[in-house]
């Protein structure tokens, strides 16, 4: 759900990216799994260089307009990260707002990994905010509803296993029309998902609990990687 509050934080995010992965406008990025390009405007708009990558081509169509009203050079790409890769040609690349852990197979993650891995120069930086098990067993809760944009939304929330994932069902419903959509989102820890980068070919890794650089403990929004390329 993209509504004007995640647009509004959108500079702040950016601000801390550029602060914790020591960007500078110029360099390359990779939006993976960009959505409708919030994050991508952004980094435009400083003065990089953006590629965002996405599977659904409605969030790329509007992507694609916004760029063109507010007159910036952004290559959307309808792409799946599974697959796409291009060696050697990002200084940065990003995977935000809880974008990872939706594939049905395992080693699909690891894939999507290596393919970031191996399109960044030696050197770059990978920035990855995401679920993690510890915050999600924090803070679970069986649903919850709230009114966005005209819906009206219902979640559902269960766990998959021993926290190997999370099952979500959502219910939009706007007058007379509903819509319905399920989905599991597999969960790693900050020990699993340090070493799952390890084995994709990352140097050195940093497990953290905010884009801000705040520690992975008890207090953490979220779970935040950043990860480097070999060859620093």
């Amino acid at each position: 759900m993209f509504d004007e509050n995640r647009w509004a934080e959108t500079p702040g995010v950016v601000d801390a990216i550029e602060s914790l992965a020591a960007s500078a406008p110029g360099d390359a990025v990779l939006d993976a799994c960009c959505g409708p390009g919030r994050h991508s405007l952004e980094f435009a708009h400083r003065g990089y260089r953006v590629t965002g990558v996405d599977l659904m081509e409605s969030y790329l169509e509007a992507a694609r307009e916004s760029s063109r009203e507010d007159g910036l050079d952004i290559e959307f790409l309808r792409a799946d990260m599974r697959d796409f890769r291009r060696p050697g040609s990002f200084d940065l690349a990003v995977n935000l707002f809880n974008s990872f852990g939706y594939f049905a197979d395992p080693a699909e993650d690891l894939g999507m990994l290596r393919n970031i891995r191996e399109s960044l120069r030696p050197g770059g930086r990978f920035v990855l905010e995401m679920l993690g098990k510890e915050t999600a067993a924090r803070d679970f809760t069986e649903g919850e509803w709230f009114e966005r944009n005209g819906w009206t939304v219902l979640t559902e929330y269960s766990v998959v296993g021993a926290w190997e994932g999370m099952r979500n069902r959502w219910v939009l419903i706007r007058g007379a029309e509903r819509i319905e959509r399920s989905f599991v989102q597999r969960l790693y820890s900050g020990t699993e998902m340090a070493a799952l980068l390890a084995r994709a070919g990352f140097g050195e890794v940093r497990i953290l609990g905010s884009l801000r650089g705040a520690p992975y403990d008890r207090k953490a929004e979220n779970l935040v990687v950043l990860a480097s390329a070999a060859g620093e």
